[in-house]
């Protein structure tokens, strides 16, 4: 039986990918249509992601994917390394396989980024990898908006020129904060927004990852090539708005009396290891770039 066979390549074995969602959907039930829908759209999972993977007998039992993100942190273009999709069978649990395969990870790594990110509900498994957890905040902000014009339309990711968009505004966005923003990235966008509405302002030329629950407008990120003042997203929102919650650093949008509240997104936490120059700013990674 070999239970060390270690592979870290797509391109070398195209067969891995079904043998690694056969075990990420043990643990995250989903993750394949998500990844399909990145497909899709132009921005595949076995492109941007760097499998490091424990087989025993030709089944994959322990998985850590690690993406490249690039970033603005505090106005300094930065490419991190994203770990994500961490991955174990139960009957693997506790026998050191995870350990291994980590460990390997972070000597991968270590070579290439001085800092490493990721989102998780369970930090206590990454604690002993030097990772920490950074906290961050939302940003509320009270208003009484009633937009004059309907200006948002929802994109239709099936039609080319809408898909074309999208790709444009990603390939040239600006970062949505300069203390923390995310910028030229396509797949952990996909995967986290592609299966999402995501809205179009045509006279702003600016894609917004947004949700209305009662009149509460949720403003997740901006895909832009300038940050337009939050009063532009307003207006063009024809219903009643009373407070706006952000879930990144604001400081763009021009707004008044904006109130940061510690928070978390989904029920997840940040953790980094290594540097991280925002680490006492209040602000919030971005849910498109989370992984």
């Amino acid at each position: 039986m070999n239970c060390d066979r270690f592979q870290q390549s797509f391109a070398v074995d195209p067969a891995i990918s079904g043998k690694l969602f056969d075990l990420l959907e043990i643990t995250f039930p989903g993750i394949s249509s998500l990844a399909e829908c990145g497909r899709k759209l132009g921005a595949s999972w076995e492109a941007a992601s760097t499998p490091f993977i424990r087989f025993h007998e030709d089944i994959a039992i322990s998985h850590v994917g690690v993406v490249e993100i690039p970033l603005y942190i505090m106005g300094k273009r930065v490419t991190v390394g994203g770990i994500h999709a961490v991955a174990t069978r139960p009957e693997f649990r506790r026998k050191g396989y995870y350990r291994a395969v980590m460990n390997e990870v972070l000597e991968y790594c270590d070579k290439l980024y001085e800092t490493l990110v990721l989102s998780t509900s369970h930090p206590e498994f990454y604690l002993p990898f030097g990772f920490r957890v950074v906290e961050e905040h939302i940003f509320k902000v009270k208003c009484s908006s009633t937009g004059s014009t309907d200006g948002w339309r929802q994109l239709d990711l099936t039609a080319n020129e809408d898909l074309a968009l999208l790709h444009r505004l990603l390939e040239t966005r600006v970062p949505v904060s300069n203390i923390v923003g995310v910028v030229h990235e396509k797949a952990v966008f996909f995967v986290n927004e592609g299966s999402r509405p995501l809205y179009y302002a045509e006279d702003l030329d600016a894609i917004a990852c947004m949700e209305i629950e009662d009149t509460q407008l949720h403003l997740f990120d901006m895909v832009s090539t300038q940050i337009h003042p939050l009063s532009e997203i307003l207006v063009r929102i024809p219903q009643f708005i009373e407070e706006v919650a952000i879930y990144f650093s604001p400081e763009l949008l021009n707004a008044d009396n904006v109130q940061a509240f510690p928070g978390v997104i989904e029920e997840t936490v940040l953790m980094v290891r290594g540097k991280f120059a925002a680490e006492k700013e209040k602000f919030m990674l971005p849910r498109s770039a989370r992984c």
